[in-house]
Order: structure tokens, then C-alpha cells, then sequence
């Protein structure tokens, strides 16, 4: 006894035109071969309910399966069925409705003569199988297939991210240098043009896709493209001022503390953060007032003299 099309589907027989082709094109994604390499039987159901919407998906085959004027195969089942308008013509099936499928080059949805299946599947979906080209028919089994994308981790320091690096790495047996653009950031995917895996029939190799991983670094952290630095100061830097070495992406350098500085107050280091195109970032500078690790004699009775003149708001 041939399968009801509709269960094929998972739909009623009252489903509209847009509830069949929704659930066809679920189920195509679903058992489509490319994507169920290791599953011999996703060939079988993909066959199955590519056939079901071959008939399901045409309004006057549809209303002839509804009507048992064709069965699930196609086949006239003796109700309202000719030989055709002109009589015989050599075809047993009258109009052809009955369309036999079978393997033609790799390819078990017959020849050039079966229905888009690129507007079934959508332009997006259709690329993974097909190198981005649209096909009538047959999915291009016989013809050229774009290989898979390959996804690779890797891991980079934080100044390699910054300032940018060559890292090598192994791919697909062969060592390739791989470029690390200054700026790169911690989760950011670099694409490599036909790096992936090779494509079949002459098909163009898929793309290596590789999710950096980037490290995190004793004293900078990073705001877009600017670096930020906490620097610790002691009292007496802060109150009588000070020149200080502090480090920079690209080096140490000298820079200036304010006598009477505070907690929380900014230096600015133009030109000093991450270069990125055009632009350029700074370091910005936190400081940070320490008091000493151990009792300070002098420190405690130069406090008790010393007029305290800080304002409070609180």
C-alpha cells in the first residue's frame, strides 16, 4: 500500500500551499545527503519527500492526488485517467503525470527536467551544496560541489593581538602562515579563502574559519583602541609630583604625575593605544595612591602636624 503524501509531509490534507512547501523545506534541510554523510537511510527519506512535494507542490497534481485521479507515485489510478487528449500516443500514462525516479550520474532525481529546488531551499542554503549557484534539478550532484568550511582554534598573546603577528599553523597537514591583524579581538573568527576542506568534482576548496583566542596581559587592558594602565603611586609622588617609566605597547617611556595628584585621576598617552586602519589609540593612564606596606614613623607625625583641608560632599 503506497504512503499517504500528506504523513510524508507531516501535514493535513487541508494544509495550505505555504504550510507544504514550509514543511518540505524542513524536512529536505533535514535529510538532505550532504548534510547526513554517515546516515545511509537520509538518502531514501530525502527521495521520499522530494517525491511527495513534487505532487504536493504542483496545484493540478495536487488536486489530481486528491481527487485518486494519480496515486503517490504519480500513476493514474483508473479514475478520470485517459490515454491523452488525442488518443494513444505511445505513452500507457496519458499526460505523463508518472515521472520514474532513478540514479543518472549520481543523481537520483533524474535529469535537468525536475523543479527548482533552489527556491525551495533559499539562495543561502542552496551555497553550501552547490558552491553558491543556482540549479534546476538534481542539486548538482554530478557536477562540481564546493568543499566544507573548516574551524580551527587558536591561541594568541595579548600584545600579538594588539600589535598584530604571523602565527603558523597546521592545516589540513600543511603548515600555513597565518596573519594576525592589529586589533584582532578575543573571539573574532579570520576567514582563509580555500583553506577548508577540498570540494568534490572539481569543486573549489570550502574556507578555513579560525576563532582567535586572546590571552590577557599582567598590567593593560583595552577599550576599543585605547589601552588602559592602573598605575600605583605612593603619597609622596602624589603630593610632591613625579616623573614615572611606565610601560606602552611598544615600549617604556617617562611620564608626568601632577604634584597634589589624586586616586582615580587620568594621564593621557596620545598615539600610545592600538593602530587599526587609519586610527590610532591612546593609553590612558589610571593612577592609583598606595600608602606604605609597613608603619611610617615620620609619615605619621608629618600627618598629625599637617592641616587636613579635603572637602567632603557627603
Amino acid at each position: 500500500m503506497s504512503k499517504n503524501l500528506y504523513d510524508v509531509l507531516g501535514v493535513s490534507q487541508n494544509a495550505s500551499d505555504a504550510e507544504v512547501k514550509s514543511a518540505y523545506r524542513k524536512l529536505a534541510r533535514k535529510y538532505h545527503p550532504d548534510l547526513n554523510k554517515d546516515d545511509k537511510n537520509a538518502a531514501e527519506k530525502f527521495k521520499e519527500v522530494s517525491s511527495a512535494y513534487e505532487i504536493l507542490g504542483d496545484k493540478e497534481k495536487r488536486k489530481k492526488y486528491d481527487n485518486k485521479e494519480i496515486d503517490a507515485e504519480g500513476k493514474p489510478t483508473g479514475f478520470g485517467a485517459g490515454f491523452g487528449q488525442g488518443g494513444f500516443d505511445g505513452n500507457p500514462f496519458g499526460n505523463g503525470t508518472y515521472r520514474t525516479y532513478q540514479s543518472r550520474g549520481g543523481n537520483p532525481f533524474g535529469d535537468a527536467g525536475g523543479f527548482d529546488f533552489s527556491s525551495i531551499f533559499g539562495d543561502d542554503i542552496m551555497s553550501q551544496f552547490t558552491g553558491g549557484g543556482r540549479r534546476r534539478g538534481g542539486f548538482g550532484f554530478g557536477g562540481p560541489q564546493k568543499g566544507q568550511d573548516a574551524a580551527y582554534t587558536m591561541n594568541v598573546s595579548f600584545l600579538e593581538a594588539a600589535l598584530g603577528a604571523e602565527k603558523s599553523i597546521q592545516l589540513n597537514g600543511k603548515k600555513i602562515q597565518v596573519k594576525i591583524p592589529a586589533g584582532t579581538e578575543n573571539g573574532q573568527t579570520l576567514r582563509l579563502k580555500g583553506l577548508g576542506y577540498a570540494g568534490a568534482q572539481g569543486g573549489e576548496s570550502g574556507d578555513a574559519l579560525i576563532t582567535v583566542r586572546v590571552g590577557t596581559h599582567p598590567y593593560f587592558k583595552t577599550e576599543g583602541q585605547n589601552v588602559l594602565l592602573e598605575l600605583p603611586i605612593s603619597i609622596k609622588e602624589a603630593v610632591l609630583g613625579a616623573k614615572i617609566t611606565v610601560p606602552t605597547l611598544n615600549g617604556k617611556v617617562k611620564v608626568s604625575v601632577p604634584p597634589y595628584s589624586s586616586s582615580g585621576e587620568k594621564l593621557r598617552l596620545k598615539g600610545k593605544g592600538i593602530a587599526k586602519g587609519k586610527m590610532t589609540g591612546d593609553e590612558i593612564i589610571t593612577l592609583k595612591v598606595m600608602t606604605p606596606q609597613k608603619p611610617d614613623k615620620q609619615l605619621e607625625d608629618a600627618l598629625h602636624n599637617f592641616t587636613d583641608t579635603a572637602v567632603r560632599t557627603f
